[in-house]
């Protein structure tokens, strides 16, 4: 069957539009996804999104967290010590509760729980960036914050994963939510001890029968079929993604399956997935959603800064470094719009929800690096 002429076009148009505002942005020290998504708001005034295009573009949520699980590092998570593990657990309860909180008056229980578990991941790639250009990366709280980002990550996916689950099998109850766990922790048992070695075997034994180039291939194909098993034990996709990531990242073909992975996801599954989600954004309900919007944006920022910087103190740090790694676990930068297709996709919630995530992403990289450069100025830090 010959592909749509019309679904060819929207392909093409959208990645033409993440590519020119992806650079104009990245051109203004903005991030590139933001650009990618104003894109995707400007060109859904004359093409409206499409289930074809939102079904293709959904392959980038899963190599999304696939590339966050590769990213990290079982025996990172190991030696994360006290002070990262405080920084994260705090940081993830703290944002929790107040983007719970705050959501509540607004959205009622259920979505109000959904709200607070999006507050929680943390994308520390722009704080890497200001650290590196004030020489502070190899420091206690350069440090810390490397290791507690780690953390956060599976935190932040385990709550979600929690969340979406819940929400999506029709209700929350402490025998629903004891069972997602239950689940979650059987299949994480089973990806971090399990997996890892299975598939290191697997893939070097396709080397040695010369089929080097397929241990991609079957990667991928193992990656769509985790994310497969999680949503059919009940538990999000995402979860099956990122834990299969995290058991690749084991073995020795972490670096070339990564490499080649983001070759794929960034020339065409990721951009068309931002481009996605900013044709999906309801203009005409901004000015309903502007206010919620801003509001939960503020506390999403003032929820890390308090509860990273509570978490470095019950770790052992000092005040000035706590607050220092309060401020570097602001940002946020995609993986929660990746997750909220998912939500999107059960029918948790409704695509205002896009406009209120993509308002929490914006204000959290445009203060950080500010918020940041204010911190380190008042007094030294120590390096290694």
């Amino acid at each position: 069957m010959a592909v749509e002429p019309e679904l060819i076009l929207y392909i093409a148009a959208m990645l033409t539009v993440a590519e020119v505002f992806g650079w104009a942005f990245a051109r203004i020290n903005q991030p590139v996804v933001l650009g990618q998504i104003v894109g995707g708001i400007l060109l859904g005034l004359a093409m409206p999104p499409t289930e074809e295009v939102k079904d293709i573009s959904m392959i980038g949520v899963l190599l999304l967290l696939f590339m966050a699980g590769l990213e990290s590092s079982v025996e990172e998570l190991r030696e994360a010590g006290k002070a990262g593990v405080s920084v994260a657990g705090v940081g993830v309860l703290v944002a929790f509760l107040m983007g719970f909180g705050i959501a509540y008056p607004f959205k009622g229980f259920q979505e109000a729980l959904l709200y607070g578990a999006l507050t929680t991941p943390t994308s520390v790639s722009l704080t890497v960036r200001v650290l590196m250009e004030l020489d502070a990366l190899k420091t206690v709280e350069g440090n810390t914050i490397l290791t507690a980002a780690i953390v956060d990550d599976i935190l932040g996916i385990i709550v979600l994963t929690i969340v979406i689950s819940s929400l999506g099998s029709g209700g929350v109850s402490i025998l629903s939510v004891s069972l997602i766990l239950l689940l979650v922790g059987v299949f994480l048992a089973v990806m971090v001890y399990a997996v890892p070695p299975l598939m290191d075997y697997f893939l070097r034994r396709v080397v040695r029968l010369g089929f080097a180039d397929s241990t991609v291939t079957l990667s991928m194909a193992a990656l769509f079929a985790f994310a497969y098993l999680a949503e059919h034990m009940n538990l999000a996709s995402i979860l099956g993604s990122y834990l299969f990531g995290l058991a690749l990242s084991e073995t020795e073909f972490r670096k070339p399956i990564f490499d080649h992975t983001r070759v794929i996801a960034h020339s065409l599954f990721v951009p068309l997935f931002f481009v996605d989600v900013g044709m999906n954004i309801p203009l005409r309900g901004l000015s309903s959603a502007g206010v919620f919007a801003l509001l939960f944006s503020l506390v999403a920022i003032l929820s890390k800064v308090v509860g990273c910087s509570l978490g470095a103190l019950l770790g052992g740090l000092g005040r000035k470094a706590s607050l220092r790694i309060g401020v570097g676990m602001i940002p946020r930068m995609g993986v929660e719009l990746a997750m909220l297709a998912i939500a999107l996709k059960e029918g948790i919630v409704g695509s205002d929800a896009y406009l209120v995530v993509v308002t929490m992403i914006f204000l959290s990289t445009l203060v950080t690096p500010t918020l940041l450069k204010a911190a380190f100025r008042s007094g030294r830090s120590q390096h290694f």
